[in-house]
């Protein structure tokens, strides 16, 4: 049994929180800047901790399309982890990375072909890869993630997947909110959903 309590957690464990926010969204920065040749600046992360009924409120997403990563975590850290992207933003990394130009699309076109879905897929890959490579750097423990899912729909729909999925451990997250800065704003979130004992085997990894 789960000694964390999600509703009680200390200043110190919030703290840690955050901080796993804060390397894992870095590393990503790092990840997507690499991958499209530009330099990205990254707003300090905003972190928190709520249930999945807040989640499409607190994004300010309800009613829009978003593209979603998903992925399943095993290991030591068992759970399931998202990457959100506005469309807006998802469109402009696939342009950004095929080279096209802002104007060969509507940003706010959700039409993607198969070349475009891919690289979108790719995209979610390897900045969730990079996430998670960090947390697992950082706490020594070993996070093996399922091949990534990638869905184009209406935020609500994105998220009550893992809200079905997670209802029966809990109903609490940790959403990191993160702005990529470069030529374009792009926008990112990351929903990171570790089962209760993982939490307990984070903060013992760290000596809490």
């Amino acid at each position: 049994m789960a000694r964390i309590d999600l509703d009680n957690l200390d200043t110190i464990q919030f703290d840690v929180l955050k901080e796993i926010g804060n390397i894992g969204a870095g590393n990503a920065t790092t990840a997507l800047s690499k991958m499209i040749n530009a330099k990205i600046d990254m707003s300090v992360p905003k972190v928190k901790l709520l249930g999945f009924s807040e989640l499409a409120e607190v994004i300010g997403t309800e009613g829009a399309v978003m593209a979603g990563i998903l992925l399943m975590l095993e290991g030591d850290i068992d759970g399931m982890m998202m990457f959100l992207l506005d469309i807006d933003s998802a469109r402009t990394l696939v342009n950004g990375l095929l080279g096209k130009n802002s104007d060969e699309h509507e940003k706010d076109d959700i039409n993607f072909n198969e070349m475009e879905f891919s690289v979108l897929r790719e995209i979610g890959n390897i900045i969730t890869g990079s996430y998670l490579s960090a947390l697992s750097d950082l706490t020594k423990l070993t996070i093996v993630s399922s091949v990534p899912s990638l869905q184009i729909d209406l935020a609500e729909a994105i998220l009550s997947i893992p809200a079905i999925e997670f209802s029966k451990i809990g109903d609490k997250v940790l959403l990191i909110q993160t702005q990529f800065d470069n030529e374009s704003q792009i926008n990112g979130y990351f929903v990171l959903v570790p089962e209760l004992e993982s939490y307990d085997k984070i903060f013992g990894s760290l000596g809490l």
